[in-house]
């Protein structure tokens, strides 16, 4: 992997990869498979994909009072902040800092998803090889940090740009983020920032598994990376009251599902993929986590932070979802819901599940990985990805937890506070976002016969 563009490959490189993507097309239809053979997760509560699927499996949380800056001005309290050191993780200092905690969690995961993979990257074509990020809120940390240095902590109207950092710019725009990332891994197919609000994460792997199927990209690096833990995200969450004030006893303040619920915890992190055709993975040899088979997103046009209770458009995004993947509803063994813990969205994704799924979401376990890593915007799209590619892999499904008062509006089974065996073949995973985004994906076991 690189630290600047890449040079280019020999012509035997470029030919013994071009013969790979000649196979035939791995299933009868004719579309290209998308295979994730590569992953990574920061999240809180541990470093690591392993140390992920512990807190998961065990049912713990990561949520706790907020330790970043002095939150005794705000109303909600307690967040779920990863325990990271930029320069432990392989960044050097002036990564650091050129780039904000969100591009360093990208970057860092970036580069631990393609050790993972196993494939040798250097060999590509670069031209077959691209990028796609989601975050919702880019440089926030740095951006408020930067306006309080220019503004002289909010004290002048005109700020002071001679105390701007040299990389203001690099903070304004996400776009950074996938450059990064496109610079470290020598990416030259298309490279793009997703930014759809809190479905910023499953959006960006689905642009990055569409960029497979039709042929523009062979390698995709994808997912998502968010750092929203600042005054200024705080206060805006704080202002709508989406946030819960449950500040007494923070392990147990993310609780979906549960009647007393009140409210999300914002949290952070990043789940970085490679993303390859399935018949290339298996030709090298790859391990393959799970197959992406289906994707589609929906707007509900209709109010930027309300959602109707009947849950049609997210409804739609799964049938959607479903078709893309040749697959009827009673195929899917498990739900990783969004989950927020706010009354509004588990009422209505429970109506969507209903909607879309009929009887058979009465017998589908669901559960909110939320309830133990917070909220982190638009990279838990990505995170619930790879928590959903595990379950795949382990046949187990990770709880809900603080799950005690079950809802009575929300009457499915939501695995209460206990991870659960249970044969996992194919899993629905789900986002809804402010601004009336509404998407789904489905995963499968990779040696699923396609229809």
């Amino acid at each position: 992997m690189r630290n600047h563009a890449p040079k280019s490959k020999n012509e035997k490189h470029r030919t013994l990869w071009a013969d790979v993507h000649k196979l035939k097309p791995t299933n009868p239809s004719g579309i290209r498979r998308v295979a994730i053979t590569g992953m990574e997760v920061i999240a809180p509560g541990g470093f690591g994909i392993k140390q992920f699927w512990d807190l998961m499996t065990e049912g713990r949380t990561a949520t706790r009072g907020i330790t970043f800056f002095d939150p005794s001005p705000f109303r909600s309290r307690v967040a779920a902040e990863v325990d990271f050191d930029p320069e432990e993780r392989g960044l050097s200092p002036q990564e650091s800092k050129r780039m904000d905690r969100a591009a360093q969690f990208a970057v860092v995961a970036a580069r631990s998803a393609v050790a993972d993979s196993g494939l040798d990257i250097d060999s590509l074509d670069p031209y077959r090889v691209g990028v796609a990020l989601g975050s919702a809120v880019g440089s926030t940390m740095r951006l408020e940090q930067d306006y309080r240095i220019t503004s002289d902590g909010g004290k002048l109207h005109l700020v002071d740009q001679s105390y701007a950092d040299q990389h203001l710019y690099q903070h304004l725009s996400p776009g950074s983020f996938a450059a990064e990332i496109a610079f470290t891994v020598g990416a030259q197919a298309p490279c793009a920032v997703v930014s759809s609000g809190c479905t910023s994460g499953i959006d960006a792997v689905g642009y990055a598994v569409d960029l497979i199927r039709e042929g523009t990209a062979d390698v995709m690096v994808a997912g998502a990376s968010d750092a929203p833990i600042s005054p200024i995200t705080m206060a805006c969450f704080d202002a709508i009251k989406a946030t819960t004030p449950r500040n007494d006893e923070p392990e147990c303040a993310s609780r979906p599902f549960d009647a007393t619920r009140n409210g999300f915890v914002l949290g952070e992190g990043a789940a970085l993929f490679v993303l390859e055709e399935l018949g290339s993975a298996r030709a090298r040899g790859a391990r393959v986590y799970a197959e992406i088979a289906g994707y589609a997103t929906r707007c509900n046009a209709y109010h930027m932070t309300g959602l109707r209770a009947d849950g049609v458009e997210m409804a739609e995004a799964i049938r959607v979802a479903l078709a893309g993947a040749r697959m009827n509803a009673t195929e899917i063994d498990y739900i990783n819901a969004h989950g927020s813990g706010t009354k509004q969205n588990d009422r209505h994704e429970t109506a969507a599940f209903k909607r879309s799924l009929g009887d058979h979401a009465y017998r589908t376990p669901v559960s909110s990985i939320k309830s133990m890593v917070g909220h982190s915007l638009g990279a838990i799209g990505s995170i619930e990805i790879a928590a959903s590619a595990l379950a795949i892999t382990h046949q187990v499904i990770p709880p809900t937890a603080n799950l005690h008062t079950p809802d009575p509006e929300c009457d499915l089974d939501y695995v209460p506070i206990t991870a659960r065996e249970h044969p996992t073949n194919a899993v629905l995973t789900v986002g809804s976002g402010f601004g009336g985004f509404q998407s789904a994906m489905v995963l499968t076991r990779a040696d699923r016969v396609s229809a």
